[in-house]
């Protein structure tokens, strides 16, 4: 609200241009609302209402994409939120991601007897946090969307309530979680206290009318501080990474799908949004602390990936090896930042997390079809023989190992070429290099799981996979999906670079 002489006025509010935002909450409280006066659905009616409802979203963000190229960018609802590309590219990664893991999910609850509106309606309610992150133009908005995103995502890891280790990846998601939150916060207020304000234009426009004194520039340095780990958590950045491998691994694998994909294209999108657009005058400060914790992510994650035994032990180390290659890109990013001309830092960023989002939900698709047909067994002994019992479930698995590790003509390639060359361009070499060793070392890690899935036998007992309908689509989709990229990027590439002349 603007208060003038005693009056207080509500800032307009831009109905069509919030529609992405307004679908996805419509769609969480139609599940939850009819959901629960009304008589059970139709079997499947669950996951596809909640998949309609991401498309929808992702439609009307892909529709209001010319609106902004066409008109430039601008803010909505009194400066609150940014309404450029940026914006949409996040709005329609979030929404692909949330469209492929509903329809993984539907199989996956009605086989145990738990079908019901609630997780679908959580998958939107995060789905409209992450969305917010990735829009927004004031720190506190920021806040409160990655409140929402954590908040529904700390019930969704524990939501399988038979299994102990679900309830337990809740319980420490959460509680490292509410600390990451103060971190986050402080650093908000500190930034405040130094800027006097949490509008980001407000902010930079201070940055660039005044000179920071009286100590207000420390301030603003300590909050920057403790914003970045407060966002490093929420990345699985090393050394804030510590709960990835247990909550990935005990939380249900649709969840863990949902975490890895939407949960971290939502955190990425605070990042830039913090520290490229809001911090460019300060990205001498903050730079250097985006290239520690990339080269930590990169040698770390993939190290320890390549020990592990477990398949949804190693995706979540895999997952923080790619965090450190978003981070690359950050890093890259933050050379530009603020400057007239961007460089290719953040397109590539941006691609790397649609790209990945895809690729990661259809590898965890693959891993919870296979577990369910072993008892709940996410070893490496779990996938012995898979080709033998569904070569085509085999290929498609093949293909996401394979665009992770980069190999070209996959979507993977494309990515990881994207942020090692922003950051080439750059002249930061050093870690361009560490991202392709840490890259070879990755590329052991997925070899052992294609090993066990083509060249290693089965248990002749083991129960073929059944592939549901659903599932099978959206592992298609995404096995597709990664293969067009791969072999037809350009139509991509460019999108992404439009982020560069028409973000906020």
């Amino acid at each position: 609200m603007i208060a003038q002489d005693d009056v207080f006025l509500a800032p307009d509010v831009e109905w069509y241009h919030l529609s992405p935002i307004i679908a996805l909450v419509s769609g969480a409280l139609l599940l939850l609302v009819v959901g629960a006066l009304t008589p059970r659905w139709p079997r499947g009616l669950y996951a596809y209402v909640a998949a309609l409802t991401a498309a929808v979203a992702g439609a009307l963000a892909l529709l209001q994409w010319n609106d902004v190229t066409d008109n430039g960018v601008s803010t909505l609802v009194g400066g609150a939120l940014a309404f450029d590309t940026f914006a949409q590219m996040i709005t329609i990664t979030i929404c692909a991601a949330t469209f492929l893991v509903a329809l993984v999910t539907d199989d996956e609850l009605r086989r145990a007897g738990k079908d019901g509106p609630e997780v679908y309606a959580l998958f939107l309610i995060a789905a409209t946090g992450g969305v917010v992150m990735g829009s927004a133009n004031d720190l506190i908005l920021l806040f409160l969307g990655l409140e929402t995103l954590s908040l529904a995502l700390y019930v969704l890891a524990a939501s399988d309530r038979e299994r102990p280790t679900s309830r337990e990846s809740g319980i420490k998601y959460f509680v490292l979680g509410g600390f990451a939150s103060a971190f986050f916060l402080y650093g908000i207020a500190l930034v405040y206290g130094g800027t006097q304000s949490t509008n980001i234009g407000e902010i930079i426009t201070s940055f660039q009318t005044s000179v920071l004194l009286d100590g207000k520039d420390t301030l603003v340095l300590a909050g920057i501080a403790l914003l970045i780990v407060g966002l490093g958590f929420k990345v699985a950045a090393v050394p804030f990474h510590v709960w990835t491998p247990d909550v990935y691994q005990g939380a249900p694998t649709n969840v863990t799908a949902f975490m890895a994909s939407v949960g971290k294209a939502a955190a990425f999108a605070a990042i830039l949004r913090v520290l490229v657009i809001a911090l460019p005058f300060h990205r001498d400060d903050w730079r250097p602390a985006i290239w520690v914790l990339a080269v930590l992510s990169l040698v770390v994650g993939s190290v320890l990936a390549v020990v592990q035994t477990d398949v949804k032990r190693m995706l979540a180390y895999s997952s923080i090896s790619h965090a450190g290659f978003i981070l690359v890109g950050v890093e890259a990013a933050g050379h530009d930042a603020g400057e007239r001309v961007l460089g290719d830092g953040m397109p590539s960023v941006l691609t790397y997390l649609l790209l990945y989002s895809v690729l990661t939900v259809g590898s965890f698709a693959v891993v919870a079809l296979v577990a369910r047909s072993n008892g709940g067994d996410t070893s490496l002994d779990a996938f012995k023989g898979l080709a033998a019992r569904r070569p085509t479930l085999a290929l498609a698995l093949t293909i996401f190992l394979l665009a992770q590790a980069g190999v070209p003509l996959t979507s993977g390639f494309i990515a990881k070429w994207g942020v090692i060359q922003a950051a080439v361009a750059e002249q930061s070499y050093a870690i361009a290099i560490i991202a392709m060793v840490a890259a070879v070392i990755a590329a052991y890690l997925y070899l052992r799981i294609m090993v066990s899935t083509w060249l290693e036998a089965g248990d002749d007992s083991t129960v073929r996979e059944a592939v549901p309908m659903s599932t099978g689509l959206a592992i298609t989709a995404a096995a597709a999906f990664t293969i067009l990229i791969g072999v037809w990027p350009g139509w991509l590439l460019d999108a992404a670079q439009s982020v560069t002349t028409y973000a906020r």
